[in-house]
């Protein structure tokens, strides 16, 4: 009997397998460097750039003249050779995926680490490095190693205050940042079956902060929900009797608001330990926390009140900031005296929209805070989107109360 990365990937742990890509997708960074390395191997035409996409979301809008040129060249051979596009605006390139592309089952491959995101659905979803995403152009295929499977076995339901980014910073602390080395997680227990699809993303998304290939839900009755909403019939995958390496035990009832303190993504503490903590930035967004499900929890909090600590919101797609002005959330959110920034990565990288001056202190609801991500000399504190509202409000780190 199969763990789910050995279905999908037709082989037991430690088998090396050669195997066709069902979606293979690069960003405006790493997009750069795999044309490049694409061109060094004489290649010319690509046999599949349907199964590809190019995705701008790091840097965008572009923010120097090198940046906007490097963005021209790459627009201009995506439009040439075929291969799906989406522009700058159109959202992070885990969330684009997300909305009515990924489906069970499916093999995955990104040039960016957290593309473990999409596992959520039930597809084996990897991140792997911009030449080897050459070769995926050139090719079609690529190799694996199968991972041996981690169980994250989750009982009961979230309560309280507690939301599903806590329970990422539970698992990463309990795991350590090196703790799943080139293995799979895969998320199970009747815990699972009562988190949204946004929630798993988000915990998918932070399989790789412990160093995991991979980050896998069984796709069960909320993703064929999901997936209809975009037009999309899918099955739902049984649980075998497998062998899992080990097994991790989280009851949900037991996870509260929790911080990761600088710096490091296991380094992690309940809100009230660091409540109090000053701040000079709120940042909410990212492939972590940017869906409209945690606008919508953010907005809830901030809305008839005022910031008292700049605070910038970046939704995650186009989509997003769509549903979000339609439904009114980004009004509450806007009149609560917060940015908005573009679809896209924002500040998460460190490349523009809410670096940090030397000094000044963040909290954002990205999924690393490793020193000088967001800027040299700048301090981050990771936390859920419950936990960053309540602390924009206050100016200061807060616990948030019972929804």
């Amino acid at each position: 009997m199969s763990t789910l990365s050995e279905r999908v990937l037709g082989a037991p742990a430690g088998a090396y397998v050669d195997r066709e890509v069902d979606i293979a997708f690069a960003h405006d960074g790493t997009g750069v460097l795999a044309l490049e390395a694409l061109r060094a191997m004489g290649v010319e035409r690509l046999p599949y750039p349907e199964r590809l996409r190019l995705i701008f979301d790091h840097i965008v809008p572009a923010n120097t003249g090198t940046t906007a040129t490097l963005q021209a060249e790459l627009r201009r051979y995506a439009r040439s050779s075929g291969i799906g596009f989406s522009d700058a605006g159109g959202g992070i390139c885990h969330q684009v995926m997300s909305e009515g592309v990924v489906r069970p089952g499916m093999v995955v491959v990104g040039a960016d680490s957290h593309t473990c995101t999409l596992g959520a659905f039930g597809a084996f979803a990897t991140g792997m490095g911009a030449t080897d995403m050459a070769a995926v152009w050139a090719s079609g295929a690529t190799w694996f190693r199968v991972p041996e499977t981690i169980a994250v076995n989750l009982a009961g339901r979230l309560s309280c205050a507690a939301e599903p980014k806590d329970l990422a910073l539970a698992y990463v602390a309990k795991l350590g940042m090196e703790g799943a080395t080139y293995r799979a997680l895969e998320f199970v227990g009747d815990g699972a079956a009562g988190i949204s699809m946004d929630g798993r993303l988000t915990l998918s998304n932070m399989a790789v902060e412990t160093g995991a290939k991979a980050g896998i839900f069984y796709a069960d009755a909320a993703t064929v929900r999901y997936l209809a909403d975009y037009g999309l019939a899918a099955a739902s995958q049984t649980p075998e009797d497998c062998r899992y390496e080990r097994t991790v035990e989280i009851d949900l009832a037991d996870i509260v608001p929790l911080v990761a303190v600088p710096h490091r993504v296991d380094t992690v503490r309940e809100a009230e330990e660091v409540a109090g903590t000053h701040l000079d930035q709120v940042f909410v967004g990212t492939c972590t926390n940017g869906r409209y499900e945690d606008l919508v929890r953010f907005a809830r909090t901030v809305r008839g009140r005022k910031v008292a600590v700049r605070t910038l919101v970046v939704p995650a797609s186009r989509a997003v900031l769509a549903r979000a002005i339609a439904t009114g959330v980004l009004a509450d959110i806007v009149e609560a005296g917060c940015m908005v920034a573009p679809p896209g990565c924002g500040p998460c990288l460190g490349a523009h929209a809410g670096v940090l001056g030397e000094g000044e202190v963040c909290l954002s609801t990205a999924n690393r805070n490793f020193r000088n991500r967001m800027g040299v000399g700048g301090e981050i504190y990771l936390s859920s989107v419950a936990t960053a509202a309540a602390s924009a409000i206050a100016g200061v780190i807060a616990v948030p109360k019972v929804a």
